[in-house]
């Protein structure tokens, strides 16, 4: 049982910030007066490969926080759980909380720096980036 709730903590972890995946996102870039716009597709595709190394990218870093997180959360539902006189319960109880809450932290995290990255990069090249 707890192994099954701490799997499926990481899979809905993963799933959750799947929504709001680096794949999607690109920088708004105000081309008047650009004196590179002619470079600013072929920016856009560097910069958002290097955008997501910075970041480590959403599903890795979201699994990590998933993974880290469902084993404090199973340590402290344990500890809870004993007291509670279910010791097991608890665990996989806190191994799910844990993992969401640590999944969503993680993932949340790596795509504000992906877009932050992504900005700098841009800005860097001389594009005037829309915040």
């Amino acid at each position: 049982m707890k192994k099954l709730t701490t799997v499926g903590a990481l899979i809905s972890s993963i799933l959750l910030t799947a929504c709001a995946s680096q794949g999607g996102w690109t920088p708004t870039i105000d081309a008047y007066n650009d004196p590179n716009a002619y470079r600013i597709n072929q920016d856009m595709a560097e910069c958002k490969q290097l955008a997501s190394k910075a970041s480590g990218g959403t599903a890795s870093e979201t699994a990590i926080g998933a993974g880290t997180g469902a084993l404090v959360g199973a340590a402290g539902g344990a500890l809870l759980g004993a007291i509670a006189g279910s010791p097991g319960t608890g665990a996989a109880l806190g191994a799910t909380v844990g993992g969401l809450g640590g999944g969503a932290y993680k993932g949340v995290g790596a795509e504000d720096k992906y877009k932050s990255s992504y900005n700098n990069c841009m800005s860097g090249r001389g594009h005037k980036v829309i915040r």
